[in-house]
């Protein structure tokens, strides 16, 4: 082998020299240098002399460890990836409606977007939420929001995604509630919490309490879960954010996977045993328009987490070193200008993640630079990854780029990358101390200036903002929510307030309290508070009083 590598070296500076050079005389490329999404350089081409491991040792089988081409052996030959969109706006009822329109279309799992007074653990009707009902999702106030949100679809056959972070505790319990009052025990119960505290204080800032006691509530529905719902991913770990504030795909991968593995240690730490619930966590990337980079990506993620489950946590299960994760399409890449042309950047970006090895897919819709998504565009965004299922081919077999030349030298870069940034946070004392010291958010900061200065420098082309650009009036048909929403929902809270045991309601926030105060699993707390229909906001302020808020230090 290695008389072939000595081979193929020398035939390569031949080919530099001669056949290469020749080109280059005549024709000079078009830049002096071309590079990645992320700023690294991109080689004129690649060989065996650019991949470091042997195929046994850096690619292995689909389903074996290191499981770099995918966890199952099978992969999408065996079965299609959820088709989970991301929906959610106005009230409960609209929500609703159109979650059904999307299930009768094809999709094949639910994903709720929450509106900003939820994310915050507000009520629609108090003063901090004033002009913010239902624009960036839907209000979910109370368990009535909630039996609301999915009357008439059967939580025992349907899994479903929640993007909720600070209340995820409290949302969580709610669809817990909603699902006993149909019938179906919480053992039965599938989907996922994102429940990501950490990226919150490091990208996307929607954190409310300071982060150790976050980082206890998130812990409590580790070990809850563990316990009671073995179904339910308890943590999405989520690196989409972190891409959209503007990382690099490498920064994205090695802090998303530093908060992940800052999670399994506060889990041990409260005496779980890491084959409990390891296989319970999942994770959330962004997809963004470099085709090879983001592939990558995804193949150095699994490599990089099964081997840290194994060697450094110790797990003994295999199924707790697989990195299961959900993809989204790169929000921040969307253009306002010539929308129309987003459907060509969501299918480039949809495609990677599928040949990436994704088990659940959202594409963005054409409009959601402008506005929340509409029916139509929702629509064409679902059609998209049925025609990459079902007309690309590209699911006929497994990891169909792995072994390209590029694709494994860039998977090992990146693997590369993530391990340095791994050496640096540890260096400055763990993830929260990492956080109180501004180091994510200062990295990222530089990659987004770095970002946008290619931008504006024309180094790096945007269709239809720098280049191509296009003065048009704009034909896309924009959402349009419901004008008497907000006082439906006002009038419901109202309503629950009425009609409830607010008796029964202050026990159970005053029970909530003492647990809260104290060691206790907050979760069968939570559990009873709701079931006593106490508010989101009424259970928010019990920790906000006990745990307090949390202030960003100023980093210069």
């Amino acid at each position: 082998m290695n008389d072939d590598l000595q081979a193929l070296r020398q035939a390569r500076q031949r080919w530099d020299q001669t056949t290469l050079k020749e080109t280059l005389d005549k024709h000079p490329e078009r830049y002096d240098e071309f590079i990645t999404t992320s700023g690294d350089p991109v080689e004129r081409l690649y060989t065996p002399l650019d991949v470091k491991d042997g195929y046994l040792e850096g690619l292995g089988f689909p389903g074996e460890y290191p499981f770099t081409r995918g966890v199952h052996p099978t992969m999408h030959r065996g079965r299609l990836w959820t088709m989970r969109m991301f929906a959610g706006f106005g009230t409960a009822e609209e929500t609703n409606a159109r979650f059904k329109y999307l299930l009768e279309q094809g999709q094949t799992g639910l994903s709720v977007a929450f509106d900003m007074p939820t994310l915050m653990g507000y009520d629609t009707d108090a003063p901090e939420a004033e002009g913010e009902f239902g624009k960036c999702g839907v209000a979910v106030s109370s368990l009535r929001d909630m039996e609301i949100l999915f009357d008439g679809i059967p939580l025992d056959k349907v899994t479903t995604s929640m993007t909720i972070n600070s209340p995820a505790a409290m949302v969580w319990a709610m669809y817990i509630v909603a699902a006993e009052k149909q019938g179906v025990p919480m053992r039965q119960l599938g989907g996922t919490i994102q429940n990501d505290i950490l990226k919150e204080y490091i990208a996307q800032k929607e954190y409310i309490f300071p982060p150790h006691p976050s980082m206890r509530l998130v812990t409590d529905t580790i070990q809850f879960g563990a316990e009671h719902l073995p179904k339910w991913n308890t943590v999405s770990i989520s690196g989409y954010h972190i891409r959209e504030a503007g990382s690099t795909a490498a920064q994205e991968l090695a802090f998303t996977l530093a908060d992940g593995m800052e999670y399994t240690r506060w889990a041990l730490e409260r005496g779980l045993d890491v084959d409990a619930f390891a296989p319970r966590l999942s994770f959330f990337f962004n997809c963004h328009n470099d085709f090879m980079e983001e592939i990558a990506k995804f193949r150095a993620a699994r490599r990089i987490w099964a081997r840290e489950m194994r060697e450094t946590f110790g797990a003994q299960d295999s199924r707790s070193w697989w990195m299961r994760f959900h993809t989204q399409t790169a929000g921040c890449s969307l253009t306002a200008q010539q929308p129309e042309i987003n459907v060509v950047r969501v299918a480039i970006q949809a495609l990677a993640a599928v040949l990436g090895g994704t088990q659940s897919l959202h594409t963005n819709s054409l409009d959601e630079a402008l506005a929340l998504p509409s029916e139509h565009a929702v629509t064409i965004a679902l059609r998209t990854q049925q025609i990459i299922a079902h007309e690309s081919g590209v699911t006929n077999s497994v990891d169909p780029l792995g072994g390209a030349y590029a694709i494994e030298a860039l998977t090992d870069r990146i693997e590369r990358q993530a391990y340095e940034y791994f050496e640096r946070i540890e260096a400055l004392g763990g993830v929260i101390p990492a956080i109180e010291r501004g180091f994510f958010q200062q990295e990222i900061a530089d990659a987004a200036y770095r970002y946008q200065r290619e931008i504006d420098q024309r180094r790096r082309i945007v269709v239809g903002v720098n280049e191509y650009a296009a003065d048009e009036p704009l034909r896309v048909p924009l959402l349009k929510m419901d004008p008497q929403g907000y006082k439906r929902q006002i009038n419901r809270l109202d309503r629950v307030r009425a009609e409830r045991d607010n008796g029964a309601v202050g026990q159970a926030l005053d029970r909530l309290r003492v647990a809260a105060q104290g060691t206790e699993n907050t979760m069968p707390y939570l559990l009873d508070a709701v079931r006593a229909y106490a508010t989101l906001q009424e259970m928010m302020d019990v920790f906000r009083d006990v745990f307090g808020l949390y202030r960003e230090p100023m980093v210069i």
